[in-house]
């Protein structure tokens, strides 16, 4: 019990370190943006740039898992907002410093919460669902005068953090010689080809939701920090839940239940939120189906999360469905696919699988 909650920690400590980063790249973009005629442009530029390596980032930590790559990407962060604070006129290049930062932090997490975690998806859902706090955060300080040397320190206080989750991760490493291998969710007649090509296709209608849910409610700054606070609660209980319920039980329930809230919440912020939570919780699935056919890697199926993200995100970029009764039903149909996907995709809960 007491590694247990020790192993848990792990979660919590990435959970800090996930919401300072976010905080810290959406305060650095926000800057920018405020001057910025395509603000757009920065947007998709930082989404790219962040998300994409994430992959080889992860490939790259799984051969080296000794080596901080969280450590690392906190120096990117501090550097960013020092080349941001006194070169001005080169915002480009923050801006690939900061997205280094970010995506060896989220490697570095990511890494350090699976490889602990002995197959629940607690963990890594508690670390994930950290950022959601800090872009929301972010963004609403990018728009004071925050003095720079507050959000340097800010930065800097998220090194212990890094220090203790690295430490216990080396001592599980030490003791357990392939820690992921207790990941084994995934549907074993289905190829793990295909297995993988489902999950980003879920990971990637999340990412285009996340951009498309309405919520015409949203017009305060206070309703905004609620928003995002039921997106970060939602991708926490997913793990949560999913280790208590069972995962397969936990990813189709949320789906389908989610979907009425989300088409009926454009003018309720109380219904929406409901949808947005539920629909939240499938971020933990996702990974952990990733992990199950790519247990030696997890650093890299890590990465194919965020690329899945980046795809979804990108036509947000370039056309909007302005219908409410068009977005409702693009929305029916995404969610269907995502029901689909994941109902091929997962193994029967252990105890649905004992029963037969």
């Amino acid at each position: 019990m007491k590694n247990k909650i020790k192993s848990l920690g792990v979660g919590f400590l990435y959970f800090y370190i996930h919401f300072v980063t976010e905080l810290i790249c959406f305060f650095v973009l926000g800057k920018y943006i405020e001057s910025s005629p395509v603000m757009w442009l920065i947007f998709l530029t930082y989404d790219m740039l962040a998300f994409v390596p994430q992959s080889c980032i992860g490939y790259i930590s799984d051969r080296f898992p000794k080596f901080s790559f969280g450590l690392l990407g906190i120096g990117f962060l501090f550097a960013a907002l020092i080349i941001q604070s006194c070169m001005p006129l080169m915002p480009f290049l923050s801006l690939i410093v900061l997205c280094l930062g970010n995506a060896f932090i989220h490697v570095n997490g990511a890494e350090a919460t699976l490889r602990v975690s002995d197959g629940k998806l607690s963990h890594s859902a508690i670390f994930v669902s950290g950022g959601s706090f800090g872009v929301v955060f972010g963004k609403l300080l990018s728009t004071t005068s925050v003095p720079i040397w507050l959000l340097l320190l800010l930065t800097v206080s998220a090194v212990p953090f890094a220090i203790l989750a690295q430490r216990y991760q080396k001592d599980k490493d030490s003791k357990t010689a392939f820690p992921c291998r207790q990941y084994n969710y995934n549907n074993k007649k289905i190829s793990k080809i295909i297995i993988i090509i489902l999950s980003v296709t879920v990971v990637s209608v999340r990412g285009y939701m996340a951009y498309a849910i309405p919520i015409s409610w949203n017009k305060t700054a206070l309703q905004t920090v609620i928003l995002f606070s039921f997106m970060g609660i939602g991708k926490a209980l997913g793990g949560i839940f999913a280790d208590l319920f069972g995962i397969k039980k936990v990813a189709l329930l949320s789906v389908t239940a989610s979907l009425p809230f989300l088409m009926f919440g454009d003018s309720n912020m109380f219904v929406s939120l409901f949808g947005v939570l539920l629909f939240s919780m499938t971020m933990s699935v996702t990974l952990a189906l990733l992990v199950s056919v790519l247990r030696d890697t997890p650093g890299l199926a890590f990465g194919l999360t965020t690329i899945g993200l980046f795809i979804g995100a990108t036509p947000v970029f370039f056309f909007k469905i302005k219908s409410l009764i068009l977005n409702c039903i693009v929305l029916s149909l995404l969610t269907g696919v995502c029901f689909i996907c994941l109902a091929l995709s997962l193994r029967k809960d252990e105890f649905d699988a004992q029963s037969d």
